[in-house]
Formats: C-alpha cells, structure tokens, sequence
C-alpha cells in the first residue's frame, strides 16, 4: 500500500516535463555517441571485449587481446553483438547505444517506482531530478555495465516494495526480486547485492508492522529469490567456469569480488572519498536553495521515504567501505537520491513561484555549471589548454550555457530549469570535445588505424597494461604483444615489418626514431621496423 502523499490535491502536471526528461536524455546521448570518440580507456575496452568474442565465437567467455577478460560478467558484449547483428555492422555506434539505452530505461523505471512508492506527481518528478543530473546523464550515456546495474536495482526494489507489503508469501514477488539480482549479476556480478541487500536486511526499518510479513515468510521468500537467482546465473557460471578452467574460476568466483571490496588492485581511493564528491554527483540539485527547503519538510512517518534512505544511505557507506572507488559506482543510488529529492519537490512545488523569481539561485548553479567544466577541461594541464582550439567555439558554447540559464530564469518553474541546466552542461561538454581538438587528442581510431597496416609484420605495447585501446578502432586481428622495455629494442630487431608503441615518457627506445602521437592525454611513441619504411623520424600527427 502507497504511502498518501504529502501533497494531496489538484495534480501538478508534471507529466510532460517528465517525458521531456526522457526524450532529452536519449537525444543528448545519441548526440554524444556522434559527437565524442570511445572514450580510453573503458569505452575501448568494453567494445573490443565484444568484437573479440564475435570474431571468435566466444559466447561464454569473454576474451581480451585474444585471452580471458574475467574482469567484468558477458552481458554487455551479448547485448552489443546483438546490436550489431541487428543492425547489419559493426560499428561502434550501434554497439554504443546499448547501455544509454538502459540509462533510459532507468529513468522511465524511477518515475514508475516513484508512481508505486507514492503518486504519478512524485513518479514523473523523480524522472526529472534523475533525467537532469548531470553525472547521471555523463556516465548513462557511456558504454559501461551501471545503467543495467540501476535497472537491475529497481526491478529488485520495486519487487521486494511489493513483497514485503503483505503478510503472506508472495512468491512472484519473491521471483521477481531473484530474477533482479541474477540480472545484477549478469550486467556486473556480485555487487547488485551490495545495492539490493541492505534493504532486505533492514526491511524492519521501513516496512509496515501491521502488515509485513513474519521472519519465516520473509526467509521463504529470500529462499525463492536467491534459488531462483543461482540457477538463473548458473546456465552460464557453470559452463564458462568448466570452459575457462581453474584460473578462470578463481578470477570470476573471488578475486574480482572480494580483491576489490577488502584490497582493491584498481581505483583505490580514501574513505571520505565519495561523501567529498556530492556536491557534484548531485549537480544542479544539491544547489537549490528551495530543495533544502522541501527536504526539511520530509517526514519518516512515509515508509516509501524510508526505503529509498535505506538504499541511498547503505549504499554509499558499502561502497565508502569498499577499497576500490570510482564516480559510477553510485549510479543505482543516484536512482534512490532521485526519489529522495522529487518528494522535497513535490512537497514545496505549488509554493514555488517562477524561476525568474529566484534568479540569484540560477546564476549561483550556472556559476559552479562553468567552473566544473572549466576545471575538469583545466585538469589535463598545458596539453589540454593546447587542444581546446578553437576558442571561438568554445566561448560560443559557453555562451550557450548562459543563455540556456537565462531563458530558464525566465521562462521556467523551478524543477524544469534545473533539470535544463543540468543536462546543457553535459551536452556542453559533448560539444566541446566534437568540435575542438579535444576530440582527436582522445580517439584511439588514430593510432588504430596507423598501425593496423602492419599487423602482418607484428605489433607490440611497451607499457605498464595494456588496456586493448587500439585493437577495435584498427580491426587488430593477431594478438598485440607485450615485451618488457628491456626486450623492446629486440623485438623490433626481430620483426622488421611490424611496428611497436609506447607512451613517450616510458619509452626504452630513443625519442629520435619516433613518431610522437598525442593520445588520452599525454604522448605516444611509434617505432616502425626496418622494412616498413617508416623507421626514420616522422612528423607528429
């Protein structure tokens, strides 16, 4: 049973700003997939990882330069290899639309579980806080597993939202809640339970004692689930594991779990580090002076309130906890924040007068718009200063931003003019990369395709790891392969048709023979074989 809302009353027609969320944010990714290169060094990987297991039939193992990928679960690269099939190509467009295409989801799901906690007005407002926070926007439009990892999570909490609202055993809840953590695991393994668990756990904190099922039930239940979840996951754990073998095994089943949760091997980061981020992961909202307002009317005795706290707040103290860290970890608490803020809007909205009205607070959020942008641009130093050319275009799209800030202080309510300035700011950043230098400096099809002549001859990486940037982008079908920087002189000794790279500042070979390439913020060199032609110094490009 829903929770009466709060602002009882005459609809607040949010509807169409919700829907004009949606149709935004798939508009704005469709636009960055066309406007930026695969971003180095997950987008490249992610796609090369599926290319690999097409070329090679490898539909339960992942592969990566050609040997085990057990960093990530396969269903991203089926799902992209669905695409492609669909589409007739490969291409990195088709195959780059798959997971904004969860992001969507995503947002459509928020606004339908908002609708079950509460009221359609808190459904559609939740669509619009999530539809026009940035990072959210930013990372749901990138080729990455944390948009199918937030659809998963809301399937599970809107399942266990309907099981835990009966006292009796609702097996197909209970089922739904099993097929969401099996589609968790699917998308990004064990961590959906890290997202789901909690608020199953502490199901007594916002469930309804006169009505929430008994411990036995609710054991029953969690029986159901987790059953149903382990078979559904070991139509493909058990093959892969027999296939891949005992190193396979260890890898998927422990090291990529545990190693990362007790001693992270990747992205290890403070423990503060996520709660110093907020004020960005929530840009624009957080800066909303109207929003504080509505937060402090928020009331506990709102157990669909409860549930999302329980989500939002156990899963940022999990993953503080956790060793390794990175921004798009939080994606399926982004959804619950999303369901926190819509119910201080809809609790404040009729009270709100026009965004005109407030336009200290719009000039405040376009400020901090431009100061992230200008220092996420600033953070690459020098070398990213040098590649913003032209100016021109870069002050125009700034320009932009002002102006969409403007028209939203004109012409807007509060709620839809923060969602506005929340999704420009990506599209700015898109349009930055398209149109200046910075595009180039990132896309991996560069050096892909200088070096995807010589594949005949042997092409080698002389680095710490190596991250497959190269091989989609270069069609790169023999394996790249790896010499220490002691072996590199001898390696292209030994294959005078082929051509061997390095980020110039490890470089073992001298600077004087290479072509220097700027690539993912810093500069690489290429050696080519005596017998290419190419072994004399070249021009950069």
């Amino acid at each position: 049973m829903s929770t009466p809302s709060p602002s009882s009353g005459q609809p607040l027609g949010l509807r169409p700003v919700a829907l004009a969320a949606l149709a935004a944010f798939i508009v704005i990714a469709v636009a960055g997939v066309l406007l930026r290169p695969l971003i180095p060094i997950d987008e490249t990987r992610y796609i090369d990882v599926a290319w690999e297991m097409r070329l090679e039939h490898s539909w339960l193992l992942p592969l990566k330069n050609y040997g085990l990928y057990t960093d990530k679960p396969p269903l991203l690269f089926w799902l992209i290899n669905i695409a492609w099939t669909l589409t007739g190509g490969v291409t990195d467009i088709a195959g780059r639309l798959v997971a904004p295409a969860f992001g969507a989801l995503a947002i459509w799901g928020t606004w339908r579980l908002g609708r079950r906690l509460w009221d359609d007005d808190s459904g559609a407002a939740a669509a619009i806080v999530l539809g026009g926070t940035s990072v959210f926007v930013a990372y749901g439009g990138l080729t990455m597993f944390d948009t199918m990892l937030a659809c998963a999570t809301l399937l599970g909490i809107g399942a266990l939202w309907r099981a835990m609202s009966e006292d009796r055993l609702d097996r197909k809840a209970w089922a739904l809640f099993g097929v969401a953590i099996a589609f968790g695991i699917y998308a990004k393994g064990p961590a959906i339970l890290l997202h789901l668990g909690p608020a199953l756990l502490l199901s007594p904190l916002w469930t309804d004692p006169a009505r929430r099922p008994g411990l036995v039930t609710v054991l029953k239940g969690a029986g159901i689930a987790f059953g149903l979840a382990l078979v559904l996951v070991a139509l493909w754990v058990v093959p892969a594991a027999i296939e891949g073998g005992a190193e396979y095994r260890y890898m998927i089943l422990w090291k990529q779990t545990a190693g990362r949760t007790v001693d992270s091997f990747a992205h290890a980061r403070p423990l503060w580090w996520f709660v110093a981020l907020l004020p960005v992961l929530l840009f624009p909202w957080v800066w909303s002076g109207a929003l504080w307002r509505g937060l402090r009317g928020l009331t506990l005795a709102d157990r669909g309130l409860r549930l999302v706290l329980v989500w939002g707040l156990s899963g940022l103290a999990l993953f503080s906890l956790v060793s390794g860290k990175q921004v798009h970890y939080l994606m399926p608490e982004m959804v619950a924040v999303g369901l926190i803020f819509c119910r201080a809007q809809v609790l404040r909205l009729r009270s709100w007068a026009p965004f005109r009205r407030a336009w200290l607070a719009v000039v405040r959020t376009m400020v901090l718009a431009l100061a992230l942008v200008a220092a996420a641009l600033g953070a690459g130093g020098k070398q990213t200063a040098a590649q913003l050319q032209p100016w021109p275009a870069v002050a125009l799209i700034a320009a932009g931003l002002i102006v969409v800030a403007a028209l939203a202080c004109w012409r807007m309510k509060a709620l839809a003019a923060l969602m506005s300035i929340g999704l420009a700011v990506v599209l700015a950043f898109d349009l930055v990369i398209g149109v200046t230098g910075l595009g180039p400096a990132y896309d991996s099809g560069t050096i892909g395709r200088m070096i995807s002549p010589y594949q005949q001859g042997g092409i080698a990486v002389v680095t710490d790891q190596y991250h497959e940037e190269f091989d989609f982008e270069g069609r790169l079908l023999p394996p790249i392969q790896l010499p220490a920087p002691e072996e590199a002189a001898g390696w292209l000794a030994a294959h005078p048709g082929g051509v061997l790279l390095s980020e110039c500042r490890d470089a073992a070979l001298p600077r004087e023979a290479a072509q220097r390439v700027p690539f993912n913020g810093t500069d690489w060199c290429l050696w080519w074989g005596a017998q290419t032609g190419r072994a004399v110094a070249q021009p950069a490009q």
